[in-house]
């Protein structure tokens, strides 16, 4: 096996790590796993005394830089972020990937959870989410939700809820979730699925209507939208996670290490503050609740992928 190279050292908490670490972050530089990855490298630095060296390998939806972790040399001197795109949407919708989630990666750690919510145009004559499925089916294809694109996130939450409860709504591909914002606003949608933070301002504002929001939980944020599982639409009752991975084949000392060293930053109220105010909740599970949790979602995706029968090359 490869680990059985590596130097004897490489096994020791007390000398792993001596030198600096490499995150790679498989998405351009300002979006969220941005923000959220350097803000862990910057915690993990503090815990590990070791630089840890924020590397952006954007491209194919975060396909090209979760392959570069996979590829990596498992000494855990090159870890990444991994997300509910790349860990769950992209193995449920693309044809091939030059890697397997589940057998080319080790998980190290959930880091941070963020709710996605579900808002009407204020077009749209509904008070709340049971009134718009009633109107929705009375009216099979008359109502649309616009998405960031095709077999985006914010495209797989629109299928989940129309699988969960039968609505018929049409879906309309954006150049980014900017411009479908803007189209759920000015009403050439009527629904959109998204991140919490991306809609929170105009849901604040008055320019969209929050019908729904997943999670455990209600948010501070929102206290008055009740969660998709108190609605009882538990297939679209997810959130989008980022979280810590590693190659396969990294020793599983390293891994723990990591782990601890990741639960240790999240517990500092810097790091509590900053995610925070991303919308973010804190998460910080071991690598095998990790592990299961992608299993989880990669399987909540696939049946959304089969149903719309999305498939991309």
């Amino acid at each position: 096996m490869a680990t059985t190279t590596l130097p004897s050292n490489a096994f020791a908490d007390d000398a792993y790590p001596n030198r600096p670490i490499t995150l790679i972050i498989p998405f351009a530089a300002g979006g969220s796993t941005d923000v959220i990855g350097r803000l862990v490298a910057e915690g993990l630095r503090q815990v590990l005394g070791q630089s840890v060296v924020a590397d952006n390998r954007a491209g194919a939806g975060g396909s090209i830089g979760t392959g570069a972790i996979a590829k990596a040399v498992p000494d855990g001197y090159t870890i990444g972020m991994g997300t509910a795109s790349t860990l769950a949407i992209n193995p449920a919708t693309y044809k091939t990937l030059p890697f397997d989630v589940l057998t080319d990666l080790t998980p190290i750690g959930n880091i941070a959870a963020v709710p996605n919510i579900m808002s009407l145009s204020p077009s749209v004559p509904a008070k709340d989410l049971r009134a718009f499925i009633a109107l929705a089916k009375s009216k099979p294809g008359q109502f649309a939700y616009g998405s960031s694109g095709h077999g985006s996130v914010s495209h797989l939450l629109g299928e989940q809820f129309k699988l969960a409860t039968g609505a018929d709504l049409v879906h309309v591909p954006y150049r980014g979730m900017g411009p479908a914002l803007n189209g759920a606003v000015a009403g050439q949608v009527q629904v959109v699925f998204d991140n919490l933070p991306t809609s929170l301002e105009l849901v604040n504002g008055g320019r969209l209507h929050a019908m729904a929001i997943s999670g455990d939980k209600r948010v501070e944020a929102l206290p008055d939208t009740p969660t998709f599982g108190e609605l009882g639409i538990e297939e679209a009752n997810w959130m989008a996670f980022f979280g810590l991975i590693a190659p396969k084949g990294t020793p599983v000392p390293i891994v723990q290490r990591l782990n601890t060293a990741l639960k240790q930053a999240l517990a500092t109220p810097e790091m509590r503050e900053r995610l925070a105010s991303q919308q973010a909740i804190i998460v910080g599970n071991s690598p095998e609740a990790f592990k299961a949790e992608i299993a989880r979602e990669l399987a909540r995706f696939k049946r959304a992928v089969a149903a719309a029968k999305i498939e991309l090359n």
